[in-house]
């Protein structure tokens, strides 16, 4: 294990691309290590490789499989102490920005401009000590449940991340995806209770993923609402999954999917356009997405396995950039969205105050 560690490490120093992940609840670290600089991109979806894709899929960027060398390791569990946060200190001008921000998009759904919009922030900590190693194998002994990643080139910089969203597997023709809305801190799930507002947004996030598959897709089964656990916080889910029509691509799947409602709105382009206007800032690779590119790594079979980039972090000239975003409807408060962030938030400050 350390030695899987320290050969990642010497390829970083080299300023070498490489990503290292491991698949939600698996005890295995998978780390393709890039063996040259240049930055590959993506074209068709046919490449074979990891991709790490920003929101607005202007960069495409490919680790490709056959320029690196794979390699693997059993993750070992670590000693990790538990870290109180303080989410009472904040800045003060940051939520009042925050809540300025949702109460204009509360206003345009009220005009009918569009019926949901996710509204997102960017939060930066100075970092003392940080090892990116420490940090990934903190976040995949925190969060079991979710896809934990760390992600380096040196045209890009470093990104990391804990996401509880899936995008996308697809396996020849048969594919899954995943519709997540909601937000709620709960100790236990007996303690879990659901306004309607949560419940819609729920509701549009599905309605939307389905009618888009419909198009491309000989047959898709939905299941019912659950609820699901990343970190501390929980959301509601449903499970989407069906088998494409012989003409459907990768790419027109995921065209259909990306952005889903659960990062970008209802409908797309509309919530879109207001976010790109408003937000005041670039998402970059925050709520694009990542992952197993038509891989042959697991089985036999090509396959690929994407997630959206949530609960994620860049981490730059000592600073750690996180980001957070709220899905906002016509029933959110401005105060309780701010909240909603401060607490996805600890996601990743969980892990930032243990280095």
């Amino acid at each position: 294990m350390i030695d899987f560690f320290s050969k990642i490490k010497l390829h970083k120093e080299q300023n070498l691309p490489f990503v290292l992940y491991s698949k939600p609840n698996s005890i295995a670290a998978i780390c393709f290590l890039q063996q040259n600089d240049v930055l590959y991109t993506v074209s068709d979806f046919t490449e074979n490789g990891f991709v790490f894709a920003s929101f607005d899929e202007k960069q495409l960027v490919l680790i490709p499989a056959k320029e690196s060398e794979i390699i693997t390791a059993e993750l070992e569990n670590i000693d990790i102490e538990p870290v109180e946060i303080d989410d009472l200190v904040f800045d003060e001008e940051a939520k009042i920005q925050y809540e300025d921000l949702v109460a204009k998009g509360i206003q345009a759904i009220e005009n009918d401009e569009f019926k949901k919009v996710v509204l997102s922030r960017s939060e930066t900590i100075d970092l003392t000590v940080f090892d990116f190693t420490v940090t990934f194998q903190q976040l995949t002994q925190l969060y079991p449940a979710t896809f934990r990643y760390c992600f380096y080139h040196p045209k890009i910089g470093m990104w990391m991340g804990a996401t509880p969203e899936q995008l996308l597997k697809a396996n020849g023709s048969v594919f899954a995806t995943t519709a997540l809305a909601g937000t709620q801190k709960a100790n236990d799930e007996a303690s879990i209770s659901w306004e309607q507002k949560e419940k819609d947004e729920q509701q549009y996030v599905t309605d939307f993923i389905v009618k888009k598959l419909h198009e491309i897709a000989l047959s898709v089964k939905v299941t019912e609402p659950y609820n699901i656990k990343a970190g501390s916080i929980w959301h509601i889910k449903t499970d989407i999954s069906g088998v494409l029509n012989k003409n459907s691509t990768l790419g027109q799947v995921i065209g259909a999917l990306h952005p889903t409602p659960a990062v970008c709105g209802l409908p797309k382009k509309k919530a879109m356009a207001f976010i790109i206007e408003n937000e005041n800032y670039y998402r970059t690779f925050y709520s694009g997405f990542l992952g197993e590119l038509n891989s042959g790594l697991a089985s036999a079979a090509v396959s690929s396995d994407l997630f959206v980039n949530l609960r994620s972090m860049q981490i730059k000239n000592n600073k750690a950039v996180l980001y957070m975003g709220c899905g906002i409807t016509r029933e959110s408060i401005p105060e309780k969205e701010w909240e909603e962030s401060v607490n996805k938030s600890m996601t990743m400050k969980r892990v930032l105050n243990r280095n």
